[in-house]
């Protein structure tokens, strides 16, 4: 694949606002600065009007939901939409409690999202279909999961990414699927999290091209995944350091030599 957008961010270095779990706050934060974006760490509701204003992205991570933070969300996400900035979704354990259950139906109700990503049991959660999974694992299923990312993303208008050992990314008319990564990557928390906020830095800079700006970003995500995880086995507090590193130095040559890339 050719990498188009990885020079746009170093290039702009975008302002991504994160409405994020306290878990990932600092990783996420720590990701994008290594990346080349400016990351903006704030679920202030008092803030969901103005920050808007200054910000390229927006992602909505409904992690821990503390307070008014579903509010805040809200509140960031139309405001988010009425100037045109591109939406992201991350489904945190939205299949574990009604809680979390409910304020995706709002959420999805009422803002519209340029890309929901999850994993496997958390699309299923809102797609309906039957999967075992235990609060944020990915669990099992017989599910199609291909056609389940087709269908959320046609639903919902977006496009659609489901992390796990393959990648799915679907529009709802095309798929692919990234089948880079490392199996480190489940044993640092916030990972996920972080992946969303990649996402986020390459929608802020694809002029509306969110299939093929979310393709590189998982791409280049999960590329320098692997480039951190070489002669490691268990040593995940070195993997998480080499991971920043890594997306520090991570090229579109690096990309496009190591990207592995199908369209189905």
């Amino acid at each position: 694949m050719k990498s188009v957008y990885l020079s746009k961010i170093r290039e702009q270095n975008p302002l991504i606002h994160n409405i994020t779990n306290i878990v990932a706050a600092n990783f996420s934060a720590n990701g994008l600065l290594a990346l080349g974006v400016s990351p903006l760490m704030s679920a202030n509701i008092e803030e969901m009007v103005e920050l808007p204003k200054i910000r390229q992205a927006l992602v909505i991570n409904i992690g821990t939901v503390i307070g008014q933070e579903r509010d805040a969300m809200l509140l960031a996400g139309k405001t988010a939409n009425s100037i045109g900035i591109p939406v992201v979704l991350d489904l945190v354990g939205v299949g574990a409690t009604n809680c979390r259950r409910e304020t995706i139906r709002q959420l999805l109700a009422e803002v519209k999202f340029a890309l929901i990503r999850s994993n496997a049991s958390e699309l299923a959660a809102i797609a309906g279909e039957d999967w075992q999974a235990k609060g944020v694992d990915v669990g099992q299923g017989k599910t199609n999961l291909q056609e389940v990312a087709q269908r959320v993303a046609q639903r919902y208008d977006c496009t659609v990414l489901i992390s796990g050992e393959v990648d799915i990314i679907s529009d709802g008319q095309q798929t692919a699927t990234v089948h880079n990564g490392t199996l480190l990557f489940p044993k640092v928390t916030a990972s996920g999290c972080l992946l969303s906020a990649v996402c986020a830095a390459f929608l802020a800079v694809d002029e509306g091209k969110h299939f093929s700006a979310t393709i590189e970003a998982c791409a280049a995500y999960t590329v320098a995944g692997e480039i951190a995880a070489k002669n490691l086995t268990t040593q995940v507090g070195q993997f998480q350091i080499r991971l920043l590193d890594e997306l520090a130095a991570l090229t579109p040559d690096l990309i496009e030599q190591n990207a592995e890339v199908k369209y189905v």
